[in-house]
């Protein structure tokens, strides 16, 4: 029996890696997350641009993704239970190998990892594989012609779910910082920012390989392109990242 987390890219079907398309194409069960049974999220729309519109190997696992993070987390920790049951029986039942499909990569900020370790606690001879996914840093930095990193820049990965004190530290390293999951705080997100002196080094991406998409400065958000109001909050999936001072080629070295 195997359980494989499937890293489906930041939206665009045409990021999915070979590896992942064979995986997609010989599991016994393709399982994707969504918020309720009744919409198709993301992940699933990846999947299924892949395999016929009518697959019934796909089959979708409630989750509370866009919960605030605050608070004991008791509806997150019952849907994680839930879900690995669900695929632990799935397992028991037929065996071979079910697939849990994730947006971006599955061993960065990926619910994949709660989910293993339930059907572990459950299936004790299970092997748990990945194959990795493109992320929404590299997404953003290919739909805006950046470096990511230079020479010896570090690179700085946070989620910003809780507050910004960790991304005020990271501002003040030499390196890119790129910040994950802080719609809900882009006013206090883009205040660090600027009180760092790195606004105008800062992209901003949302809806990644979507029709929706969008990449540009974060400077630029300020205002909505739609009704002039401010803007104090973005998707949940959002992505900043904010580039160090550089100077001319090589000097980063």
């Amino acid at each position: 029996m195997r359980l494989v987390g499937l890293g489906v890219g930041p939206g665009d079907p045409e990021m999915l890696t070979l590896a992942a398309l064979r995986e997609l194409r010989e599991a016994n069960t393709v399982f994707v997350p969504v918020l309720s049974v009744e919409e198709q999220g993301r992940a699933e729309a990846v999947v299924r641009a892949h395999l016929d519109s009518e697959d019934p190997r796909v089959q979708r696992l409630v989750f509370a993704l866009s919960d605030p993070v605050g608070g004991p987390q008791e509806r997150r920790r019952r849907h994680w239970d839930s879900a690995a049951e669900v695929v632990a029986e799935r397992l028991r039942e037929e065996g071979g190998t079910v697939v849990f499909a994730t947006l971006g990569d599955p061993s960065l900020y990926s619910t994949f990892t709660y989910l293993a370790e339930g059907v572990r606690e459950r299936l004790s001879d299970i092997e748990v594989a990945t194959v990795p996914g493109i992320t929404a840093m590299q997404a953003t930095a290919s739909a805006s012609g950046i470096a990511l990193t230079e020479g010896a820049e570090p690179l700085t990965v946070l989620p910003v779910t809780r507050d910004v004190t960790a991304l005020r530290e990271a501002l003040q390293s030499t390196g890119t910082v790129v910040a994950y999951k802080g719609g809900r705080r882009l006013g206090d997100l883009t205040t660090a920012i600027a009180d760092s002196g790195a606004l105008e080094r800062t992209l901003y991406a949302e809806h990644l390989g979507t029709p929706d998409a969008r990449v540009l400065p974060l400077s630029e958000l300020t205002v909505s392109d739609v009704d002039g109001e401010v803007v104090d909050a973005a998707p949940y999936l959002s992505t900043v990242v904010v580039l160090p001072p550089r100077g001319g080629r090589g000097e980063q070295l």
